[in-house]
């Protein structure tokens, strides 16, 4: 039997690579999960690098579909999201897998984002998933190119985190 400590539940932490070797999209995607989950002011930050890379009304529909992408990954996981601090330079196992679903919905790459989202999520919401991480992915890839927003300081409470 697993208990919400077990191994099973924070085997999503496990460092998988070094923020600093992902492909900018990709770090970005893992530095806006970690500020958007720490709260308004992770939020806050999250909205002024949409605002710079996007223009208001294009990161207004971006956040949306990644709060709302959020929003049911955390109600619909098949275990709590794990991940790690915006200060920490490595990169668990569940960031990696959103930060890839992100990156493979928005490059139309559909058969392996909705494979991706059933590692996230049960398979019923796999589809819904998908088009919101195609929406909020989208936003993650256009805009001016910048080097990866929040890499180095680079949380919704609900997620639990590693390290």
């Amino acid at each position: 039997m697993t208990t919400p400590d077990s191994d099973h539940a924070r085997r999503g932490g496990a460092p998988v690579a070094a923020l600093d070797q992902l492909p900018g999209r990709e770090a970005r995607a893992v530095g806006w999960l970690r500020e958007w989950c720490e709260g308004p002011d992770g939020q806050t930050r999250v909205w002024q690098d949409a605002v710079g890379r996007l223009g208001a009304a294009r990161a207004r529909a971006c956040l949306s579909a990644f709060e709302q992408l959020l929003g049911l990954i955390l109600a619909h996981g098949r275990r709590p999201l794990m991940r790690h601090s915006t200060g920490c330079t490595c990169v668990g196992a569940d960031e990696a897998v959103f930060a890839q679903f992100l990156t493979s919905a928005a490059t139309g790459e559909a058969e392996d984002a909705m494979m991706l989202a059933s590692l996230l999520v049960r398979a019923d919401m796999a589809p819904t998933v998908y088009g919101l991480a195609r929406t909020a992915g989208l936003g993650l890839l256009a805009g001016r190119a910048a080097a990866p927003a929040m890499a180095a300081n680079v949380t919704w409470p609900a997620t639990a985190m590693r390290h």
